[in-house]
């Protein structure tokens, strides 16, 4: 007969912390976030380490290579989403290895012939006030002008007048040429008063842009997530289907890390891959594997090689896949049994594999909590995908909220039936995944560090200085429906129209 469960399957939101001990030492500012990516034997050192314990999720509608750079900015990793053409990947990859920390690629452009209609639309579309003219409108075009605001007067111009005719032309600007410093740019900027320098070639094509306000950004970034050779580290997602192509495609990019993407982790399909990479790379490639639910899942990947584990199924904002076939775990109640058996694992062996939480979570707390419970670091779909840097349209809702698209993999609109992957030829016969939106935020940095202070502060009530610590001496319990409701504002008329000045 079946197996059956005697506690019932919990979720982040019946839980909460109880504050420990807080030492005078306990202060945000002293509280590190570093954690391991991957897995590393007893007395040895992780190859990957992130800074914050974030990374956004395998999703067509979070993870490009806008989203990768920012999140490895601050100290986390994007899985750039393989649910794409291999080449499109691959140069997706290729962007974030070769980003400069200052040095950025210009994403928009417009040729001499165009018009002032066309400058307004893109200054409008993309929010960018400075416009690099190039001879093809390519990003790496020869450089032919620069159109700021300062070059043009909507109220005064007509929208026919050809950008030649206003932009600040070639022989006026002043630039720098290719292999400058940072250093050597920014003196360069302040040097001419300057606002932005461009970097060329030596056959004037564009290469770089070096912005004024780019030089203070880059001091406050002290998380940054960088390799040996100070390029920001980036993630990748495979499938089970094409990775004799797309692995080596994606290893030769300079990917640092990749990750099988699939609902359903426990599958020879995923041992496959895995052996497969191994057996091609060695220990060279880094490669995490998921998602899985209990015990026996943890296990059967562990034993294949994974290097991390994901865990969760069913348990995303945009998911279905409970509703659909029955299938998962409330995510709590996964990361706590198979944290578990983690830490059984490296016992006996000496070997000790990473957990990722997937899923589940909709407040920051629910973050400080997973790791509580076992996982090494989280990863989160819906948080990222309401930031300028991912991939998804802004859209202006209900005439005042602006919100952002934001579609399930398992969704008809990603197509991406290679992550449901149940053997044969058939394609996806019915959507895991819906198609929605989620309300803007605004900057991923401006976030970010709104999440960190408040994942620090209550790591300081628990007493913890460190995710290690605080899955040592986290103390937790089980809450009703009414300490729910007691947890948060009740029995008061809230002040919605902000009448009184604090």
């Amino acid at each position: 007969m079946a197996f059956y469960f005697n506690e019932p399957s919990r979720t982040f939101s019946e839980y909460l912390l109880l504050p420990n001990l807080t030492r005078k030492e306990c202060v945000p500012n002293k509280v590190t976030l570093k954690t391991p990516l991957v897995k590393f034997n007893r007395g040895e050192v992780p190859a990957i380490y992130l800074n914050l314990p974030f990374t956004s999720a395998i999703m067509q509608a979070v993870s490009d290579d806008k989203m990768a750079i920012a999140l490895a900015r601050c100290g986390g990793i994007s899985f750039v989403y393989g649910s794409q053409f291999i080449e499109d990947q691959v140069e997706m990859v290729r962007k974030v290895k070769n980003h400069k920390a200052g040095f950025v690629l210009s994403d928009s452009n417009l040729k001499a012939d165009q018009t002032l209609r066309d400058v307004v639309k893109l200054t409008k579309d993309t929010g960018h006030s400075t416009i690099p003219i190039t001879e093809n409108g390519y990003p790496t075009g020869k450089l032919m002008g620069i159109v700021t605001s300062r070059d043009y007067r909507v109220n005064k111009y007509s929208m026919d007048l050809k950008i030649e005719e206003f932009m600040t032309p070639f022989h006026s600007l002043i630039y720098g040429k290719e292999g400058i410093s940072l250093s050597e740019a920014n003196d360069m900027i302040w040097e001419h008063k300057l606002n932005c320098l461009p970097i060329i070639d030596d056959n004037q094509k564009l290469c770089y842009l070096v912005f004024r306000k780019d030089y203070t950004d880059h001091q406050e970034n002290p998380l940054e997530l960088l390799d040996v050779h100070k390029r920001l580290v980036t993630g990748a997602g495979i499938n089970t289907r094409d990775y004799e192509e797309r692995v080596p495609a994606l290893v030769e990019a300079g990917a640092d890390v990749l990750c099988i993407d699939s609902s359903d982790g426990f599958s020879e399909w995923q041992s496959e891959t895995i052996s497969y990479i191994k057996g091609k790379y060695g220990d060279s490639v880094k490669v995490g594997a998921g998602n899985v639910v209990d015990r026996e899942g943890f296990h059967y990947l562990a034993e294949a090689g994974a290097d991390f584990i994901k865990v969760g199924v069913g348990g995303g904002s945009i998911c279905i896949t409970r509703e659909q076939k029955g299938i998962g775990r409330g995510q709590a109640t996964a990361v706590i049994e198979v944290a578990k058996e983690r830490n059984e694992y490296y016992e006996k062996t000496g070997i000790y594999i990473p957990l990722c939480s997937d899923g589940g979570i909709v407040h920051d707390y629910h973050m400080v909590l997973a790791l509580a419970m076992g996982a090494d670091f989280v990863m989160l779909g819906r948080y990222f995908a309401r930031f300028d840097e991912s991939p998804g349209r802004k859209i202006k809702s209900g005439g005042m909220n602006y919100v952002k698209e934001y579609w399930g993999e398992g969704s008809d609109r990603a197509r991406n039936w290679q992550r449901y992957d149940m053997g044969g030829d058939d394609k996806l016969s019915f959507e895991e995944g819906v198609d929605s939106y989620v309300p803007y935020a605004g900057k991923l940095k401006d976030n970010v560090e709104i999440t960190v202070s408040k994942i620090k502060s209550t790591m300081c009530n628990c007493g913890a200085l460190s995710i290690q610590e605080l899955q040592k001496t986290a103390k937790m319990t089980l809450v009703s429906a009414t300490s729910i409701r007691e947890g948060g504002a009740h029995d008061v008329i809230l002040n919605k129209d902000n009448e009184y000045e604090k």
